[in-house]
């Protein structure tokens, strides 16, 4: 991944430009159902490119990100970061133009869809209804729809054109061009669903594996590869899973229902992954947050590029040499994450942290304790979290030698922590009076973690 400074600068010029006005409800749709999944500050960048464009106009006059920079009181990483997830999510196509040692960007707003596209999207809404919880999800639901108007009753009366306009065959026609009428005025944008790349999923295999005599290969339609596509991505299927899926998602008429299609998926995820849904969380540490440095050099350059480039289910994965985490570390990780609002990296840091200073068990309350003096320290970064793991190590360390050295007439055994390399703070140069660690701890976090090392 590129540091942002690589593809953006402050003094890069930008355009934006849009294929037509907004509707009504555009703004509704952006605010209580897209601000949800990508935040507000998406939703705030949106919208001030948008008010950038003049009143019936098409495009804004050209600026440099300085502007928006000033304008939303953003630093340039964080514009940059919400500038993807716009992309990401289909509100917004990028182009860049390099002229010699300057560039030029071509910003092209998109809709968001309607409330229906977004309910029916098969992506979107089951990433809004775990985000915000089946009530809600309901409440906007309910927000959104309106009856069809019955009719019943009713004799239609609308005058038609010719009956109310008449015509008198005597204007310039040949003066009218249509084209060049309508290349400058703007028309209805229509909003486009998300799509996935199919780069990850082998199409080829699925196809392969299909029985013909079961599944015609006529069945497979571009919008049910779409869906395929969309499910894969959702549910984390692969294509031969995908074909047994398929297969039981026929009709009588030899076609895939669309509705059985995804609901053989969701069966499918909640038999594999106990009865839950998948979330819409970062899978690794934001972009913003990472460190600048290209090529790690040293070991502990290493690890933090390691602790920033995976999720924590990866971490509490590689500590337990591959196995499945347990369900309570789990639920434990992802309440820390939501109650204290702890990046991915810096949850990592914590994992390890707290992993090694409680003879590799999670204790619900001492992950507690120290997530909540972290969030209240507002640690952000790996980095962060590491020093200030450091620091509390150091601090724990005096601690112990205070007590050890107390005169007492029963001295108590003081138990020796088994901690990693970089919260021994042995790059410092200063020596470590009195302390005593687990050499085989050591190797066994040093296997664990050897191949994001290299």
């Amino acid at each position: 991944m590129e540091p942002h400074w690589k593809e953006l600068i402050p003094g890069d010029q930008y355009i934006v430009w849009i294929e037509g006005p907004l509707n009504v409800d555009d703004s509704k749709v952006l605010t209580l159902l897209y601000q949800p999944l990508i935040g507000p500050i998406c939703v705030s960048l949106y919208m001030t490119l948008l008010n950038q464009i003049g009143k019936s106009r098409l495009q804004s006059e050209p600026a440099s990100h300085y502007y928006i920079m000033n304008l939303l009181d953003l630093n340039l990483a964080e514009i940059y970061n919400a500038r993807k997830k716009l992309e990401a999510i289909g509100l917004l196509e990028s182009f860049v133009k390099k002229n010699n040692d300057s560039r030029s960007f071509l910003y092209i707003l998109k809709p968001p869809l309607s409330p229906r596209q977004f309910f029916t999207d098969g992506l979107l809404n089951i990433y809004l209804y775990q985000k915000i919880g089946h009530d809600y999800y309901q409440r906007l639901k309910h927000d959104f729809a309106d009856e069809a108007i019955n009719t019943d009753g009713f004799e239609k009366i609308t005058q038609p054109f010719q009956q109310v306009f008449g015509s008198t065959h005597s204007f310039p026609y040949e003066a009218l061009n249509a084209e060049d009428d309508a290349k400058a005025l703007p028309g209805k944008m229509e909003a486009k669903p998300v799509t996935v790349a199919p780069d990850f999923f082998d199409f080829d295999l699925f196809m392969a594996g299909l029985d013909e005599a079961v599944v015609p290969k006529t069945a497979i339609t571009k919008k049910v590869k779409e869906v395929i596509l969309k499910l894969a991505f959702l549910y984390g299927i692969d294509a031969i899973q995908m074909k047994n899926i398929v297969m039981g998602s026929l009709n009588v008429d030899n076609e895939v229902d669309m509705e059985t299609l995804r609901k053989r998926a969701r069966d499918w995820y909640k038999i594999e992954h106990y009865n839950s849904l998948p979330k819409l969380i970062d899978r690794t540490q934001s972009p913003i947050y990472e460190s600048d440095t290209d090529v790690p050099k040293t070991k502990e350059d290493r690890l933090v590029r390691y602790l920033e480039t995976v999720s924590p289910r990866q971490v509490l994965t590689d500590l337990s040499d591959g196995s499945e985490p347990a369900e309570s570390d789990l639920r434990l990780i992802e309440e820390i994450m939501i109650n204290q609002k702890l990046n991915s990296g810096v949850v990592n840091v914590l994992i390890q942290y707290c992993m090694l200073r409680t003879d590799m068990k999670l204790s619900k309350a001492f992950v507690e304790k120290i997530a909540s003096h972290w969030a209240r320290k507002k640690i952000k970064t790996v980095k962060e979290a590491m020093a200030l793991a450091k620091d509390e190590h150091r601090k724990y360390i005096e601690w112990q030698q205070n007590k050890k050295n107390k005169p007492t007439s029963k001295r108590k055994a003081v138990r020796t922590e088994k901690v990693p390399d970089w919260l021994e703070n042995r790059n410092d140069g200063q020596e470590k009076q009195n302390e005593k660690v687990d050499i085989e701890l050591k190797k066994s976090l040093e296997e664990r973690l050897k191949k994001y090392r290299k």
